[in-house]
C-alpha cells in the first residue's frame, strides 16, 4: 500500500513502492526499452513506449521527491505535452495556472503579454514545484505499465563487438540489457560520454542559479521574466547577456532566478549566488526578495543548448532531453523539449520495434529520429543561437534594450519568438515571420 505524504504544494504525494522504489528488490535486469532518467524526457519517454506495449525498465539514480535546478514555470508548450500523456492539469489537481508573460525591460512598467491563441497550444502555463513534477510524471509512467527502479546509478554502456549499446553497468555491479537504450540522464549524460558522444562546444551554453523566498506575490498568475540583468543599480552597472525571472509558487514562496549565456565575457568568471543577491536589491523592499526570507539554498546547474551533443541516434542510442543540448537558446526552456524529445523517440522505437529489431528497416526507423528533431526545431534552434551571439555584445543589448524592449508591436513578435509559440500553417504576420525565418535558418 502506497502511503500518502505531503509535498510542497500541500496536496498528497506518492511514496515509492517497495517493489519498484527499492533497487534491491525484485529489479528486473532486462526489458525492450531501457531508460537512464526518470525526468521528464525519461518518463514521458517511458508512457509512451508502455501504453505501446512494449516491456520498458526506467533506471533513475535518486529517489522520489528530489530536488533539481529549474524555475519550475511551465510554457505553454509544456501544457500541451502534459495533456497529451493524460495529465490533469487542472488547479484541483494542485496546478497553479498562468495566463501569460510579464516582461521587465527597456522601461519603467513592464508588459504584461497573455499567451497567444492558437489552434496547436493551450493558452495557459502553469507552475509546480520540479521535485513534485518529476515524481508525479514517473507515477504516471509506472501507471501505464513501465518499471521505474530508483536508485540504481548507471555508470556505462554494455557494448557488442561491433560497438552497438546492448545494455548498461550500474554502480552496483548489476548489468541490465536491451536492445535499445534512451539516455535521459541529463547535462552530464554519462552515458552519452561512454559512446564517445561529447558536447560540441560550438553551441550555446547557459548557467542558472535559483532559490525560494517566502513572499506576497507567491499568488501571482504571471511567468514574470527580467531581460535587463544588471550586475549592480540599473543603467550606472553592466547589463549581462541573460535574463532572471520570479514565479509565484502559490504555497507563500516565490522561486526567484537568473540565468546568463557563455557569450558572455563573465560567463564563468562570474559569482552567480552573489550576482542573484545583487540584481534582487534592486526590487521593492515588499516582495521579501532579501537573504532573510529565504527558505533554500541558492543552487545553480548548466544549461545545454541547442543541439549540444549530436548525434541523437547512434549505435542503439537514442539522447532526450538534456542528455542531447535540447534547451531552447532564446529563454532556456528545457522541460517541454525533454517531454517532446520523449515523445518523437517513443514513436521512432515503437515503429522500430514493428519493423522488427535486428533489421535495417528497423535501424532506418532509429536513424529518423535525429532527422525529426532537427526538422521541428533545426532551423529554430540556429536562430537562437545567433541570438545569443548578439546580445552577448554589450553594444547589441544596448540598443535592444534602448530601441527594441520599449516598442508594443516588436515585443508582441518576440514573445512568440522566445517563447516557440506559433502555429504551422501560420495564422497570423507574427507566425508567418517567425515560421519563415525558421524554414530558411539552416539546421543546428
Amino acid at each position: 500500500m502506497l502511503a500518502p505524504a505531503r509535498n510542497r504544494m500541500g496536496e498528497d504525494a506518492v511514496e515509492p513502492s517497495a517493489t519498484t522504489g527499492d533497487p534491491g528488490v525484485d529489479a528486473p535486469t532486462s526489458a525492450d526499452v531501457i531508460i537512464v532518467g526518470a525526468g521528464p524526457g525519461g518518463s514521458t519517454t517511458a508512457t509512451y513506449l508502455a501504453r505501446a506495449g512494449l516491456d520498458v525498465l526506467v533506471l533513475e539514480k535518486s529517489h522520489f521527491p528530489r530536488e533539481k535546478v529549474c524555475g519550475d514555470g511551465l510554457t505553454p508548450r509544456a501544457s500541451r505535452e502534459l495533456i497529451k500523456l493524460g495529465i490533469d492539469t487542472s488547479t484541483e489537481a494542485g496546478w497553479l495556472r498562468n495566463k501569460g508573460l510579464r516582461i521587465y525591460g527597456g522601461r519603467t512598467q513592464p508588459f504584461e503579454m497573455p499567451w497567444p491563441e492558437l489552434d496547436d497550444f493551450p493558452n495557459y502555463g502553469l507552475v509546480r514545484p520540479r521535485a513534485d513534477f518529476d515524481q508525479l510524471l514517473a507515477e504516471h509512467a509506472r501507471a501505464n505499465g513501465a518499471t521505474v527502479v530508483e536508485g540504481v546509478t548507471v555508470t556505462e554502456p554494455v557494448l557488442d563487438a561491433a560497438g552497438r549499446i546492448t545494455g548498461v553497468k550500474a554502480k552496483d555491479g548489476r548489468t541490465f540489457s536491451a536492445p535499445i537504450i534512451v539516455a535521459a540522464d541529463g547535462n552530464s549524460s554519462r552515458l552519452s560520454v561512454g559512446m564517445g558522444l561529447t558536447k560540441r562546444d560550438d553551441r550555446p551554453m547557459g548557467v542558472a542559479v535559483r532559490t525560494y523566498y517566502t513572499s506576497p506575490r507567491h499568488t501571482d498568475d504571471w511567468l514574470e521574466s527580467w531581460l535587463e540583468l544588471w550586475d549592480g543599480k540599473p543603467n550606472q552597472s553592466n547589463l549581462l547577456p541573460g535574463y532572471g525571472w520570479i514565479f509565484g509558487m502559490g504555497d507563500g514562496t516565490c522561486n526567484v532566478g537568473l540565468g546568463m549565456l557563455n557569450t558572455s565575457k563573465a560567463f564563468g568568471k562570474t559569482d552567480y549566488k552573489d550576482l542573484l543577491k545583487r540584481w534582487l536589491e534592486n526590487t521593492p523592499e515588499e516582495w521579501q526578495f532579501r537573504e532573510e526570507f529565504r527558505t533554500t539554498e541558492i543552487r545553480g546547474a548548466a544549461l545545454p543548448m541547442g543541439f549540444n551533443r549530436q548525434p541523437a541516434y547512434a549505435n542503439g542510442l537514442l539522447l532526450v532531453g538534456d542528455a542531447g543540448g535540447m534547451v531552447n537558446p532564446f529563454n532556456g526552456e528545457g522541460i517541454s523539449y525533454a517531454m517532446e524529445s520523449g515523445r518523437y523517440a517513443a514513436d521512432h522505437i515503437v515503429d522500430a520495434h514493428a519493423r522488427g529489431l535486428g533489421t535495417s528497416s528497423a535501424e532506418r526507423a532509429l536513424q529518423a529520429y535525429p532527422r525529426t528533431l532537427k526538422q521541428e526545431w533545426g532551423g529554430y534552434f540556429r536562430l537562437g543561437g545567433i541570438f545569443v551571439k548578439l546580445i552577448g555584445d554589450p553594444r547589441i543589448m544596448n540598443l535592444a534594450t534602448t530601441y527594441g524592449l520599449p516598442h508594443p508591436t516588436l515585443m508582441r513578435l518576440v514573445h512568440k519568438l522566445l517563447a516557440n509559440l506559433t502555429d504551422r500553417p501560420s495564422r497570423d504576420a507574427y507566425d508567418r515571420i517567425i515560421n519563415t525565418l525558421t524554414t530558411l535558418a539552416p539546421s543546428a
